[in-house]
């Protein structure tokens, strides 16, 4: 059964821009989706439709099988959790989780059994009697997400709740938000412009740009075979590498030189047939930071002379920005990794992992 399902859906603004581009879109009940992209995407407008926070300019929007266009917030059976927690100042703990049931008018048992219940899976029962400007970031966050559990609603809807929050605390709570979600089995919608949020909390990924869904996958398939260069481009911490080349065949392989007088990079034959096509054509090689080292390591490597430009040294690891094969690209290797700026080396790149994409259309057109 659906538990969310976008049909069409466009958003455009009175005398203004159209933000959203018909989305269509299924998420099953009990899934954890993110909706990730840039600022203007429209990520944030798709969760506001489904809250009934911002009108559907046509389309639908079904939670559970119920188209809700027309329905007003409280009628939908949603609970949102805000970047900024929204909380009373005025009330306890236990009364900013209990505010939105009392205007349900449940009997008092229920709300003192939901409240203590959703108190214990967020681990705050101690502080049930503070007042917000009492409690630190995470826990005004953990109340935010209380108020949104009492509920018990059909879909929870969390627009980018993590982003005031210092990076330590982000990765706290990115752990306890999965945990929740693992527990509750709720359907859930995530809205976040970090990237690394979606890989670590997504059952899928909705990647946006401009309004118009780029791809829907895992994490594994968002990361290992995006469909275009934005998406390749958006995933990834560091990012993905992006250097012009040719597309040549060679003796009936294919192989893509790197710059005017560049290696020549052998694809291998599991891909080789879908580039044979583009030979004589300007491609863009996408190279993982991960997929490129400084010594050879398997039967697909291939080598580019390089020159260091900056190391970062991370602890566990080492960030390398290179230059070669006609421009520069980042490197992740080991924290033993030790060489001067300027310093030549021999960059060994994983070709079973190399990507090419379009450089006009940005499609991809082999992929790891």
């Amino acid at each position: 059964m659906s538990g969310v399902a976008f049909s069409k859906v466009v958003k455009v603004y009175e005398n203004g821009p159209q933000v959203v581009h018909g989305v269509d879109l299924e998420i099953a009940k009990g899934e954890f989706v993110v909706f990730v992209g840039p600022s203007g995407c429209g990520k944030s407008t798709l969760l506001r439709m489904v809250a009934g926070l911002e009108s559907v300019s046509s389309g639908t929007i079904a939670i559970e099988g119920r188209v809700v266009n027309d329905l007003p917030p409280r009628e939908r059976d949603i609970a949102m959790v805000f970047q900024d927690y929204a909380l009373y100042p005025h009330k306890s703990v236990f009364e900013n989780l209990a505010f939105g049931l009392r205007l349900r008018k449940l009997p008092q048992d229920e709300i003192r059994r939901r409240v203590d219940e959703a108190a214990g899976i967020l681990q705050i029962q101690h502080l049930l009697d503070r007042k917000p400007r009492a409690l630190s970031g995470g826990q005004r966050q953990r109340v935010a997400m209380g108020r949104a559990i009492v509920r018990q609603p059909k879909a929870f809807l969390f627009d980018e709740p993590l982003s005031n929050l210092d990076a330590q605390l982000r990765a706290e709570m990115r752990t306890e938000i999965k945990k929740l979600h693992q527990r509750i089995g709720a359907t859930t919608i995530y809205v976040t412009h970090d990237q690394v949020e979606a890989m670590t909390l997504a059952e899928r990924i909705v990647v946006l740009s401009g309004g118009r869904i780029m791809q829907v996958g895992t994490p594994d398939e968002i990361y290992n075979r995006p469909r275009s260069r934005f998406v390749a481009g958006f995933t990834g911490s560091p990012p993905m590498n992006f250097l012009k080349g040719r597309v040549e065949e060679q003796g009936g392989d294919i192989a893509i030189r790197l710059g005017p007088e560049g290696v020549a990079l052998r694809v291998p034959a599991a891909r080789a047939d879908r580039l044979r096509a583009h030979a004589g054509r300007e491609v863009e090689v996408g190279i993982r930071p991960e997929d490129i080292r400084l010594e050879k390591a398997g039967a697909s490597d291939a080598s580019i002379d390089a020159r260091l430009v900056v190391a970062e040294p991370l602890g566990a690891e080492t960030l390398l920005t290179l230059a070669g094969g006609g421009g520069e690209f980042v490197a992740r290797v080991g924290p033993d990794v030790s060489l001067a700026p300027g310093a030549s080396t021999k960059a060994w790149i994983d070709l079973a992992k190399l990507h090419a994409f379009d450089p006009q259309t940005g499609e991809t057109l082999a992929a790891a």
